[in-house]
């Protein structure tokens, strides 16, 4: 069975490895895209061989994210014993926050998914080491360098780490993006998008438990030590599970396998047109040039704000405004992840089978949703499963619009051959709203206490709202 190479994996063909030293040509070696192979099987062979490996490089990158979320979100749980135990105030322990979020968005379309998730757990797992370390040797209070109290070069130097940390975890998202993009066809990516998309559900629930446990047996510094060591044992499972795309393996690509009658000739059109362009031209073309997709990426701003406002800030918000203690409002927040997953699974099942693959009207209406849970947060003063009920609400509406604006949307709008870099774009944006949820909910909170950050979480809503309506009607692109 011929295969019609596309002008990407021709043209990284003919790369050669930069001629600098051998640590440079190494790095080039592991990293670089591996070459298609030509497809030689038969049919039977292939059925079965994709049956295989698409089950196991779905539950691959599955663990894989979860993995990266026990690294990433154990510090909501650890914020308020933190902030006790080296003094610093709110707007200092959003910095933190924020610079994991600051440095989010390397683009992984042309580099190997077998490479890039097991280097980044690694290296987010010393980012983990040396973040926690640090306080060892840096006491506040002890002493001061040229002028500044350790106390401030502590903050800096952790907010140093924690966005090394945020830097090496950018390699995953839209690594995993493409492969779920090569390995699955377009008429069954919606459901399988959603379904993976649990694994941000899942990893945060993880982290605050495992972090809510290890805290109060072992310590807070335990809740970074001990996901770094997992870590780097999934590191090592995802690198004998993981393989790049398809035509790597001698495989067919996904639409020729499964929808060879769905190649329309505007598909064939665009995808002759895509085949003599570079790949920076197809990068301008779907995206920068492509309204929206920068429609998406400044509504995923005011998602994130939500999404990261209430994770990492619901935890203090019920221990000083609710007088809870850290161990049940670490309890109250796993509600939010948890109940997550459902809102990510109905918001892909829903925007399917009811809006024939609109995405918008989901958006709005779970938004909706978002702003009447987090009022009801508020307005409830006394009942301890009212607050885990709508904590659980605002887990669902939530993440549907953060898995369809940033992710499946970002993907459908654009080209597979762009799909890392597509949620790279709507990704950096997002966490754009990231840093303002930490500095910002950390700031209005020092200012105009907790009140305030709550008006700001509904605030994003009603503006995401507002940037969503006009792609009501907005479909996949036809490609």
């Amino acid at each position: 069975m011929p295969v019609k190479e596309p002008s990407i994996i021709n043209e990284q063909k003919n790369l050669k490895a930069p001629k600098t030293n051998n640590l440079t040509t190494f790095l080039y070696d592991i990293f670089k895209q591996p070459p298609a192979l030509p497809v030689t099987k038969s049919r039977d062979e292939i059925k079965k061989e994709y049956a295989h490996w698409r089950l196991r490089i779905f539950y691959a990158v599955f663990i894989g994210y979860v993995t990266f979320y026990i690294c990433k979100k154990n510090i909501a749980v650890v914020l308020p014993v933190m902030g006790t135990s080296l003094g610093y105030s709110n707007t200092e322990l959003g910095l933190l926050g924020s610079s994991l979020y600051l440095t989010y968005a390397i683009l992984a379309d042309c580099s190997n998914v077998r490479s890039f998730l097991p280097t980044a757990l690694i290296l987010s797992a010393i980012a983990n080491i040396c973040f926690v370390a640090s306080t060892l040797f840096i006491t506040p209070g002890k002493f001061t360098f040229f002028g500044l109290p350790s106390a401030t070069i502590l903050l800096w130097v952790l907010a140093f780490f924690w966005g090394c940390n945020g830097w090496v975890q950018s390699m995953g998202f839209p690594a995993i993006a493409k492969s779920l993009t090569f390995w699955y066809s377009n008429n069954e990516r919606g459901m399988k998008w959603s379904f993976w998309s649990t694994s941000h559900q899942t990893g945060t629930f993880l982290s605050i438990i495992i972090s809510g446990f290890v805290i109060s047996h072992f310590g807070w510094k335990a809740a970074f030590y001990m996901p770094a060591i997992f870590s780097i044992l999934v590191s090592a499972f995802l690198f004998d599970r993981l393989r790049d795309k398809p035509s790597a393996l001698g495989l067919p690509d996904i639409e020729e396998y499964r929808e060879p009658e769905s190649i329309t000739a505007c598909k064939l059109e665009n995808s002759e047109t895509d085949e003599n362009q570079s790949y920076f031209e197809i990068f301008k073309k779907y995206i920068l040039c492509n309204k929206a997709m920068w429609m998406l990426a400044f509504a995923y701003i005011f998602v994130y704000i939500i999404r990261f406002g209430t994770e990492d800030w619901i935890v203090k918000y019920l221990v000083e405004v609710k007088k809870n203690s850290l161990a049940t409002a670490a309890w109250k927040l796993s509600f939010l992840p948890l109940f997550g997953i459902i809102g990510t699974i109905s918001a892909g099942y829903f925007s399917d089978k009811i809006f024939k693959g609109r995405r918008t009207p989901i958006n709005v209406i779970f938004l909706l949703g978002v702003i009447f849970s987090i009022i009801g947060l508020k307005m409830n003063a006394s009942s301890q499963t009212l607050d885990f009920l709508f904590l659980a609400m605002i887990g669902i509406f939530t993440y549907g619009p953060q898995m369809l604006i940033g992710g499946l949307c970002a993907v459908e709008s654009s080209s597979k051959k762009v799909a890392s870099a597509s949620t790279g774009f709507t990704g950096s944006f997002g966490y754009i709203g990231a840093i303002l949820s930490g500095v910002g909910t950390g700031t209005i909170i020092d200012k105009f206490g907790w009140n305030g950050a709550l008006y700001f979480w509904i605030a994003s809503a009603v503006i995401c709202i507002l940037i969503c309506l006009p792609m009501w009607n907005h479909k996949s692109s036809c490609k």
